[in-house]
């Protein structure tokens, strides 16, 4: 075993991060929320909760309900809006030795286009995700994330917005996520983040009601993890621009196997709610996998997948 640590660096798309281990928005808050907990300048990256102009109260309760291996949530992405967001969450966040990225959607792509123009002169925010799961009020609600036209819209209006390296998160419900991934690369996406919750349900037998009040909601957690590893891999084979794997991570191995598809670096979400550690737990994990086989620098395993 080798005693000296690894070299744990990875590139996202024009941002170096210490290691490859991130939040995934939502599931960490502000990070303030965590500061108690962990030592938040050990992460890779932060990616805090998404972000919209104005702020939303989100969807009515029962929002979360646990099920066999994950939890569906139809939280509708409540947050404080921007003016809130850059006042009282950025001033701790800029203290940190840890980049910040802003998650961001919108109704509309104006309004996409509006809200990153708005964060482009702003100093400690990194880079932009973009979440473009979010419907599109004008086309019916069908999520932006739905079709490389529209999706490619969404980014193309952005890319010209800010000079911030932009990351875009894709949506695991569609038909070919390597389409998706090439239609945003080809318009400007730095890194592409997947995959984002899976469409889901849950029915109480007695009432015959929906468990969530706004009857569907966004399925996360472990039982996703072998239909992220598999978009992940697809997508890494498709485009040249960084990928970064999201989906049941829950322990380094996890993460280990979404290096080894292709992916340069993972975000951790859900299990944020069930051990906080778990982000620094991964962290630590991979290192100890590395220096147990003495590969000294995280490069070495990424997209190392065997046919």
């Amino acid at each position: 075993m080798n005693s000296k640590k690894p070299q744990m660096r990875v590139d996202i798309g024009g941002i170096e991060i210490k290691n490859p281990v991130m939040t995934a928005s939502g599931t960490f808050g502000y990070a303030s929320e965590f500061e108690e907990l962990i030592d938040l300048n050990r992460l890779g990256a932060i990616v805090v909760k998404g972000l919209s102009l104005e702020p939303s109260r989100g969807n009515p309760p029962p929002r979360i309900v646990e099920t066999p291996c994950g939890m569906l949530n139809a939280i509708g992405l409540e947050n404080v809006g921007l003016a809130a967001f850059v006042k009282d969450k950025l001033p701790f966040l800029r203290r940190l030795e840890t980049p910040v990225f802003v998650n961001v959607y919108g109704k509309s792509t104006k309004e996409y286009a509006e809200l990153v123009a708005r964060l482009e002169d702003i100093d400690g925010v990194s880079g932009i995700e973009v979440n473009i799961s979010c419907p599109n009020v004008k086309s019916g609600g069908m999520a932006f994330g739905a079709y490389p036209e529209s999706a490619a819209e969404v980014v193309r209006a952005i890319r010209k917005q800010t000079a911030k390296p932009l990351m875009v998160k894709l949506s695991p419900n569609v038909t070919d996520i390597a389409e998706i991934a090439k239609s945003v690369e080809a318009e400007g996406a730095d890194s592409i983040s997947l995959i984002n919750t899976i469409t889901g349900m849950a029915i109480d037998i007695e009432t015959r009601r929906p468990k969530i009040a706004n009857i569907t909601g966004g399925l996360s957690g472990p039982a996703i993890k072998p239909v992220a590893l598999r978009m992940v891999w697809q997508v890494a084979q498709s485009v040249n621009v960084p990928v970064v794997g999201i989906g049941g991570i829950m322990t380094a191995k996890d993460a280990l196997e979404f290096l080894i598809a292709g992916a340069v670096a993972v975000q951790i979400g859900t299990a944020n709610f069930i051990n906080p550690h778990t982000t620094t737990d991964v962290i630590d994990g991979i290192e100890t996998f590395l220096m147990e086989r003495n590969i000294s620098d995280i490069a070495d395993i990424i997209a190392t997948l065997k046919l």
